[in-house]
């Protein structure tokens, strides 16, 4: 059963980079497209990235095109998110998510995920 659990949030100045980490502490991430999302205060959750099992293809929310990298580590079973040029904007809990997939598949809609972390924060100053 996958577990995850999400850290490297924090606060950072407008202009800046965090790099998020996703650490599964259940079963191994074989088999299991990754998400990454986010919720600001009042808002609906946003898609920010998306990456195949096999790290072959990624996707990207058009807000963050350019800026964040979303890449996996299956020997740590861990996923990352490099966000940089970060903009206040960003501002937000980050979640990571997970489920079964194809080889190739990325998903882009959190209805497609049945398995979630608890959020990392992450507040940039202006």
């Amino acid at each position: 059963q996958v577990q995850l659990v999400e850290s490297g949030g924090g606060l950072v100045q407008a202009g800046g980079s965090l790099r998020l980490s996703c650490v599964n502490t259940g079963s191994t991430f074989t088999s299991y497209t990754m998400g990454w999302f986010r919720q600001a205060p009042g808002k609906e959750r946003e898609f920010v990235a998306s990456i195949s099992w096999s790290g072959s293809n990624t996707a990207y929310g058009d807000s963050v095109k350019g800026r964040f990298t979303v890449s996996r580590d299956s020997a740590k079973n861990t996923i990352y998110l490099q966000m940089n040029s970060l903009e206040v904007d960003d501002m937000a809990i980050y979640y990571c998510a997970a489920r079964r997939s194809t080889i190739t598949a990325v998903y882009t809609r959190s209805s497609s995920y049945d398995t979630w972390g608890q959020g990392t924060h992450v507040t940039v100053s202006s």
